[in-house]
């Protein structure tokens, strides 16, 4: 039986190279066949259940456009980067033969050792190509040394996943996220909290998980936090203190929305422009909670929420159909304010104002005059 294995055991790898230096750290730099590099590596994408691994989820469309392109006449691409793990050290070894020159030798038999720090895309279709490249691989960086390497490699790269470059950034960050980036430390609350709806929900640029309901990114979360901490003035508050706001106001905004949360995809209201202009609002009713010496906590919300939640209709269809970006978010938010103002003054018997007039600021700037027209008209129809 040991005779039959020894047998079919894979020849150990070897693939001839220099060893030298890029920037302060040494390097392995040789040519090997697409097919070779993408049997002894392997991309370390994000696993959002366990919060292991860091790279983006492959796009298929990218990594076909490379392999098409890679294959036609005068095509070249700049050196794949890896890393040799130190999982597995006996698996590989580096044999120096002097004046620079030496072998990496690979051990095929087992799990690759090579982890793909930026080639994943260029790799992902060419698992039988000859088509030889040149490759750079770093020799035993921790897992959290090779993360660093892919942000600042990819850190403005075209296309790649915002929120997956925020999430990696906050592992690296630790202690210190919630002094130097409070709004990420917030929405990863949001995101990790038992009570939050947003529990395990929102994108974090890696492989999902089966099941989950994908609404927002942690990108888009954290650029809400901070329009919720500009209506609030909420930028000293204690971090504590305002995740269970949050917690607290998503709670709210699920009781008295509750078909339009479960039904995502038909409904705005955890999508972009949704999550925008209630955060904003949240921050509005924070503030209105501290000059009058309340608490903002589920029942403060839900009764706030729930004078005029009906009135506003939500549906991809709605008078909000077609609001999109910031500027979206921002008549959104105008709408919601606005409709708010007339409910009240429906309840306390005032005489109703024309639509939208009420609670608009008097002096509307020129250069967004046409914003508020486009209200007027939802305030009408949510009516």
């Amino acid at each position: 039986m040991q005779a039959k294995n020894a047998k079919t055991a894979a020849k150990v790898i070897k693939v001839s190279g220099v060893i030298d230096r890029c920037g302060d750290r040494e390097v392995f730099l040789g040519f090997a066949a697409a097919s070779l590099l993408k049997k002894i590596s392997f991309a370390d994408v994000l696993d959002e259940s366990t919060q292991k691994g860091y790279q983006r989820r492959i796009s298929v469309d990218h990594s076909l456009a490379f392999k098409k392109y890679i294959q036609q006449v005068g095509s070249t691409t700049i050196p794949l980067t890896f890393n040799l793990r130190t999982a597995q050290p006996s698996r590989w070894t580096v044999e120096r033969r002097g004046r620079g020159y030496a072998t990496l030798k690979i051990d095929p038999n087992g799990p690759p050792v090579m982890a793909q720090v930026d080639c994943q895309h260029r790799l992902g279709y060419l698992g039988e190509s000859p088509i030889r490249f040149a490759f750079m691989s770093f020799l035993g960086l921790s897992v959290e040394e090779e993360m660093q390497v892919f942000r600042d490699i990819n850190g403005k790269a075209k296309g790649l996943n915002a929120s997956l470059l925020d999430y990696t950034g906050a592992r690296l960050a630790q202690k210190d996220l919630e002094v130097a980036h409070p709004a990420i430390a917030l929405a990863l609350y949001l995101q990790e909290d038992d009570e939050s709806p947003w529990q395990h929900r929102l994108d974090l640029g890696g492989d999902r998980t089966v099941g989950m309901a994908r609404i927002a990114s942690l990108r888009t979360m954290q650029n809400a936090i901070r329009r919720f901490q500009r209506e609030a003035k909420a930028e000293r508050d204690e971090i504590e203190c305002v995740a269970r706001q949050l917690t607290a106001f998503w709670r709210a905004v699920v009781r008295v929305y509750p078909e339009q949360w479960e039904q995502h995809r038909r409904n705005l209201v955890n999508k972009g422009v949704g999550v925008y202009s209630l955060m904003s609002f949240a921050g509005v009713l924070v503030a209105e909670a501290k000059a009058s010496g309340r608490t903002a906590d589920f029942n403060y919300f839900l009764e706030k929420l729930s004078d005029f939640a009906d009135r506003i209709d939500w549906s991809n269809k709605g008078p909000m159909k077609g609001f999109g970006g910031v500027s979206g978010a921002d008549r959104a938010f105008e709408l919601i304010k606005a409709t708010r103002q007339q409910a009240l003054e429906r309840l306390n018997g005032k005489q109703e104002h024309p639509p939208y007039r009420a609670g608009v600021p008097k002096q509307v700037p020129a250069s967004r005059a046409h914003e508020t027209r486009f209200v007027s008209r939802g305030v009408r129809q949510a009516r």
